[in-house]
């Protein structure tokens, strides 16, 4: 063997040593709302950030683990410490990271009193905080998601609801698409369906486990076509858009979790807002409950 082929041999395996030791978070910052991906070696087992613990999964190679960290809509902007822990729970790796203000504006939407009175049942509940409860430890999901309807947004993620001009201290936790009734809607990704109904406030609903701590959910369908237990492939059907629970036009609301905290989607996906969305009042406050 040559000295010029055991340098690149060297190399080679240092290379590798070194990628499977390192610890990676994209993006290096965030905003509220946004989605972390946590990259680290074999030992980091779970990570921690906000008061918040999450499982690491195996990663790309045996050597590499990898896992979601939500960034809640209503952390206060600043710098956190963000930790790769061991199987002890010790950190084997800290960094700071900032979160910044995505400026969510204030967005008036305009109900019926009864939709306005309209409240989830005990069963709804039940089902829904179930359907949060349990993370399928296998990924199904990649990238890039698609998102479940071509058209456009008329209400982005994060914005401070306003009914019939009152504020009502919540923030819209996932994406309206505009739909006519009956449009197919489609998986955003690859999963097994773990929540199927017809909700009081939710309408016709559909929930997909995509895998390690990542889900969505889809409400207001005039009729859905996923049953429980489905496996799905990303784009397949699972439903069709209606104007069911609190819902004052026919349209698609969707929303992505990791472990249990709504997401920002348009970190994943491109939408462009309707030509005729309602209007949304800009600030530059931080959504309160």
């Amino acid at each position: 063997m040559s000295s010029a082929t055991v340098r690149i041999w060297l190399w080679l395996v240092l290379s590798a040593v070194a990628f499977a030791q390192s610890f990676e978070v994209r993006p290096p910052s965030a905003k509220q709302g946004d989605l972390l991906q946590l990259t680290g070696p074999k030992s980091a087992v779970a990570a921690s950030f906000l008061g918040r613990r999450v499982p690491l999964y195996p990663g790309i190679t045996p050597a590499q683990t990898s896992g979601l960290m939500p960034v809640p809509v209503l952390t206060t902007p600043g710098t956190y410490r963000l930790r790769w822990l061991d199987a002890k729970g010790e950190a084997v790796e800290e960094r700071n990271l900032q979160v910044t203000s995505a400026h969510f504006a204030v967005q008036n939407v305009v109900l019926s009193k009864s939709l306005t009175e309209l409240r989830s049942t005990d069963d709804e509940r039940t089902q829904v905080a179930s359907f949060f409860k349990a993370d399928s430890p296998e990924r199904f999901w990649t990238l890039p998601i698609e998102p479940p309807l071509r058209s456009c947004l008329t209400s982005p993620f994060g914005v401070r609801r306003a009914h019939n001009g009152k504020l009502t201290g919540d923030f819209h936790g996932g994406l309206d698409q505009r739909g006519a009734t009956g449009t197919p809607i489609h998986s955003v990704a690859a999963g097994k369906v773990t929540l199927t109904g017809e909700f009081a406030l939710h309408g016709g609903t559909v929930g997909i486990d995509h895998g390690q701590g990542l889900k969505s959910m889809y409400l207001h369908m005039s009729k859905t076509a996923a049953k429980l237990g489905d496996t799905v492939a990303k784009g397949d059907v699972i439903g069709f858009v209606g104007s069911t629970g609190r819902s004052n036009g026919s349209h698609l609301h969707w929303a992505l979790y990791a472990h249990g905290e709504p997401v920002n989607p348009l970190q994943w996906v491109s939408l462009q807002p309707c030509a005729t969305a309602k209007p949304i009042k800009r600030n530059r406050t931080s959504p309160s409950r």
